[in-house]
């Protein structure tokens, strides 16, 4: 797919900056409803840049980003309207949906992610994910379930987002880290200084390296990737890897 010259989405994207900076800086500092407001606003801003930089019909690739986009934007405000555990519920099942649509985006590049490529990085992210359930885990009670199947597709996410480009890895990483920062907070007795600081700093470029990784990949593409050839009707015949060079990985 060939790249869309958009300056539209320059200028959108450094606002998806400042209005990451003025959100982590209002999480430090207050007021609380400029914390909440820039939070909510963060995920659409991010969608409108995606969609300058990408032309119709979209890419299997890109669609299912918007879906994990999506997802994310229900996870940061839905539980602005709810209270407890109902709104802790709210943001991990909204914020699955946007992990699962991250994995079925990323899975057609597996062959180009840790999971052949790299066996002691695999093993890394492995002991992460399993050392991050395991403090959770002991403390989560009836919500046990939900936490061991967020954190499986949370790792899942990470790990093929290797294969997508070297920003999707670094992003897909720093979303491990936000997330294990909101459920070590939520399940464990560690205290963790400026959580909430970190939590967002660190979702706010997860998520923005996510998407320059895609829109990178997905600019490289090539007819394998076109939503023609996503693999309905057929198998997995739309493998862009037949026709996109891999991204380099990284020595471990």
């Amino acid at each position: 797919m060939t790249p869309v010259p958009n300056p539209r989405a320059r200028v959108i994207l450094v606002a998806y900056v400042v209005l990451g900076i003025v959100q982590v800086v209002a999480q430090a500092t207050g007021p609380d409803w400029l914390a909440g407001l820039t939070q909510v606003l963060l995920m659409p801003v991010l969608t409108l840049a995606l969609l300058a930089r990408t032309t119709s019909p979209r890419s299997r690739l890109v669609t299912l980003t918007l879906g994990a986009l999506a997802g994310s934007w229900l996870g940061d405000t839905a539980p602005r309207f709810l209270d407890g555990d109902p709104a802790f519920l709210a943001m991990v099942g909204f914020f699955l949906v946007a992990q699962v649509c991250y994995i079925a985006a990323f899975r057609p590049y597996v062959a180009d992610s840790i999971v052949r490529r790299s066996r002691p990085w695999l093993a890394a992210y492995g002991v992460v994910v399993v050392a991050l359930i395991g403090i959770c885990l002991p403390g989560a009670g009836v919500l046990a379930p939900a936490v061991l199947v967020y954190g499986l597709c949370l790792g899942s996410m990470a790990v093929l987002a290797t294969g997508v480009d070297r920003l999707a890895w670094v992003g897909g990483a720093f979303f491990l880290v936000s997330d294990g920062l909101i459920a070590v907070d939520a399940f464990s007795d560690l205290d963790l200084p400026a959580h909430d600081v970190s939590v967002m700093a660190t979702y706010v470029v997860a998520q923005l390296l996510l998407v320059l990784g895609i829109i990178r990949r997905d600019s490289s593409a090539g007819p394998a990737d076109s939503p023609a050839s996503s693999g309905r009707g057929s198998s997995a015949a739309a493998d862009p890897r037949r026709t996109t060079p891999p991204p380099a990985t990284p020595a471990p």
